[in-house]
């Protein structure tokens, strides 16, 4: 049996075109996976309060967000299997999906994998995971818990740069600790940061663990010239150290940029073999926002929809 389209990966790209493709009555199969590339739903999963989705006026916790989702791709014929896809191959046509149970072919795939934000793994970090410690400003910035508090972000690139002077909106004091004695942002970046009155540089520093009671209170930080030892009193830590987008499955089958992100055509989601496509954070470095995840995935099923009825037939298509 061949499979019109089969989606692999979950979280908002994955649900959306699953919708999608439901909708336009593909019979997507979609691989939420299991324990490859984090919970099956995406990153949500582990996130608490989702306060800029539009349609929850008063926010929604991330794992409901997820089931929600899921529920609909659901209610509209999605296939959805709890399975971690070990393997593909592209270079014949139906293309093949192995997954740890099964192989499915399928005339058409979209990837949805995702991306995992990097973590540090300091002690106490899974304590204080969503109750202080984050990875996504954006997502947690605006929490009540980090109001008018002290919080630090770690990393020296653009990105924590970025992230620092976003929290300032908040925030009372913003520590960025930066592991060299330099920055690798550009340097408009840097003068903004370095002349911000309520950013302070901490260089050469590293923090070594994390501490408080129900939410995080304070980190252990370390010198690494002098290697001497302090507190740092902080309601909230982000890391700002990159993402590692889930690609190892498509690495010398599709192209990659320098960062291991899919790369998509333009403002297609279509990859540069035909009848793939990738949608959300496993192609997206910038914005990396459930919304901006759902789009793609949602541009991506219209793209394989279109794409299917041009190069096989529906009547076809349909009995498969």
């Amino acid at each position: 049996m061949i499979e019109n389209l089969v989606i692999i990966g979950s979280g908002p790209a994955g649900y959306t075109a699953a919708i999608y493709a439901g909708r336009a009555r593909l019979k997507p199969s979609v691989f939420e996976g299991f324990e490859a590339g984090g919970v099956p739903g995406g990153q949500l999963m582990t996130t608490t309060e989702v306060e800029n989705f539009p349609g929850f006026p008063e926010g929604i916790q991330g794992p409901k967000l997820m089931q929600r989702m899921r529920q609909q791709a659901l209610r509209w014929g999605a296939q959805l299997i709890t399975d971690d896809v070990v393997a593909v191959d592209f270079q014949q046509r139906p293309f093949r999906v192995i997954s740890t149970e099964q192989v499915v072919y399928a005339h058409a795939v979209i990837i949805c994998t995702g991306a995992t934000a990097k973590r540090l793994h300091l002690p106490g970090e899974e304590t204080f995971w969503n109750n202080g410690i984050s990875a996504c400003v954006i997502c947690d910035g605006a929490s009540p818990l980090f109001q008018g508090a002290a919080v630090a972000v770690v990393g020296g690139g653009d990105s924590a740069a970025e992230e620092a002077l976003y929290l300032t909106r908040y925030a009372r004091q913003v520590h960025l600790l930066v592991r060299r004695d330099r920055l690798r942002a550009s340097k408009t970046m840097q003068e903004r940061l370095l002349n911000h009155p309520q950013i302070q540089v901490h260089w050469n520093c590293v923090p070594l663990s994390t501490h408080g009671d129900e939410v995080l209170r304070w980190v252990r930080v370390q010198d690494t010239q002098t290697g001497s030892v302090s507190e740092l009193a902080i309601s909230g830590l982000f890391y700002a150290i990159g993402h590692t987008p889930n690609t190892q499955l498509f690495q010398g089958q599709l192209l990659l940029d320098q960062s291991g992100h899919i790369q998509t055509d333009g403002k297609s989601t279509a990859t540069n073999i035909p009848g793939v496509w990738a949608a959300g954070d496993v192609q997206d470095h910038h914005y990396r926002q459930a919304i901006t995840a759902a789009g793609t995935g949602c541009m991506a099923a219209i793209e394989a929809e279109r794409w299917l009825a041009e190069h096989h037939s529906l009547a076809a298509l349909s009995v498969a």
